[in-house]
C-alpha cells in the first residue's frame, strides 16, 4: 500500500537560497517536492514544470502574467507567495479570477532596509563612493581639501521626508530618532497622533513635504497611482541641493527626470538601490550622468532587503502560509482579497 503522495511546490528563484533558508520545523517544507525553476526561465518551463503543483513561491522581481496562473489553476495551483514583500510583478487580479491568494512577506525586511535607507542617506551626504574612489586613486589628500573647503551636511541638520510610512517607513523613522534630525512624512492614510507622537514624526500633504525636505525618501508600493510619481513635478518640488533616496522600487522614480534633476545641479544627489527595469542596463540614464553629477550618487544592487535575517524570516512566513492552506487556515498577508 504506497504512502500519501507528497505536496509539490514549485520554486522560482535562487535554488541554493530556497534550501539555505528551509525552515526544517515547518512540516510543509520537509515533506513537500520541490520544483526549482531559475529566475530567467521562460513562462513555457514556468507552465511546464509547475503543472501539478500546489503552491508557487516566486522571486519578487519575475512576472507572473495572467497566462500563466491560468495554466497553473487548471492544473491545481492553491495558493501564490512572492518571495519578498513586492508583488507588482504578479498579476493579482488574474489569481483572485481563478480564485487563488496572492500572499506576501509582509514587514520580512522592514529593518534591513530601513539600515540600507539610512545608510544611503548618510553616504550621498558625503558622497561615500566618489570619495572611496578617490582614496584607492591615490588622490586622498587633493579631495580631502575639497571636502573640508566645501564642508557636508550632517543628518542632524537635516529635515527628512518619508514618502509612506508603511512597515519600512516606520522602521526609518525609529532609525533616524537617535541621529536628532526633522522628520516628516506624507502617505495616503494619516497614523494617529500616538503612532506620530511615537516615531517623532509629523504628517504633511505630499507637496508641501517635498518643498520642505532636504532628504525625500521612497517608501510606497508600486501601483498604478505611484508608478512614475517622482517625476519632473514631483523634483522640482524638492528644494535645490536636497537629496532623493529611493529603497522602494525604481518603478516609483522616472529616470530621465532624475537624470535631468541631478546633471542640472537642482538635486544635491541621490542613494538608489533600486533602478528600474531590472536586471539594470548600462544605458540607463541615471548610469550616463556626466562625472560632476554621478559624483553625488550612491548606488547599491538592490540589496537593502537581503540581510540574512530578512530571508530567514520571509521564508517562514511563505513555507507556513503553505502549511497554513493545507491545514485549512486561511493564510496571513493575502494581497488580492481571496
Amino acid at each position: 500500500m504506497g504512502g500519501r503522495v507528497p505536496t509539490r511546490v514549485l520554486l522560482v528563484g535562487g535554488r541554493e537560497r530556497y534550501l539555505r533558508y528551509l525552515p526544517t520545523d515547518v512540516p510543509v517544507a520537509m515533506e513537500s517536492e520541490k520544483v526549482f525553476v531559475s529566475r530567467d526561465a521562460s513562462e513555457d518551463e514556468v507552465v511546464g514544470r509547475g503543472r501539478g503543483c500546489e503552491f508557487m513561491s516566486v522571486d519578487a522581481i519575475v512576472p507572473v502574467r495572467a497566462s500563466v496562473i491560468d495554466e497553473l489553476a487548471d492544473a491545481g495551483l492553491r495558493l501564490i507567495h512572492s518571495e519578498g514583500v513586492a508583488y507588482n510583478a504578479i498579476d493579482v487580479e488574474a489569481a483572485a479570477r481563478r480564485g487563488i491568494p496572492v500572499c506576501n512577506c509582509k514587514g520580512a525586511n522592514a529593518s534591513a532596509v530601513a539600515e540600507q535607507t539610512v545608510m544611503l542617506m548618510l553616504a550621498a551626504l558625503r558622497d561615500a563612493a566618489f570619495c572611496d574612489a578617490a582614496v584607492r586613486d591615490g588622490r586622498q589628500m587633493q579631495v580631502k581639501e575639497q571636502m573640508m573647503l566645501r564642508g557636508y551636511r550632517e543628518l542632524a541638520d537635516c529635515r527628512v521626508g518619508l514618502v509612506g510610512l508603511g512597515d519600512i517607513g516606520t522602521q526609518v523613522a525609529r532609525h533616524l530618532q537617535p541621529f536628532g534630525c526633522e522628520v516628516a512624512y506624507w502617505s495616503r492614510h494619516r497614523r494617529n497622533e500616538g503612532t506620530e507622537r511615537e516615531l517623532g514624526v509629523r504628517y504633511l500633504p505630499l507637496d508641501e513635504l517635498l518643498a520642505q525636505s532636504d532628504i525625500v525618501s521612497l517608501h510606497v508600493a508600486v501601483t498604478n497611482q505611484t508608478r512614475g510619481m517622482a517625476g519632473e513635478r514631483f523634483l522640482s518640488l524638492m528644494p535645490e541641493d536636497s537629496i532623493l533616496v529611493n529603497t522602494a522600487r525604481g518603478e516609483l522614480v522616472d529616470n530621465h527626470a532624475l537624470a535631468v534633476a541631478l546633471e542640472s545641479g537642482h538635486l544635491a544627489g541621490a542613494g538608489i538601490d533600486t533602478l528600474a527595469p531590472e536586471p539594470v542596463t548600462c544605458d540607463n540614464p541615471v548610469l550616463r550622468l556626466s562625472p560632476q553629477a554621478m559624483r553625488h550618487v550612491v548606488l547599491s544592487p538592490h540589496i537593502g532587503g537581503n540581510s540574512a535575517g530578512c530571508f530567514r524570516r520571509a521564508h517562514r512566513m511563505v513555507w507556513e502560509s503553505f502549511q497554513d492552506v493545507l491545514d485549512g487556515r486561511r493564510p496571513q498577508f493575502v494581497v488580492n482579497g481571496v
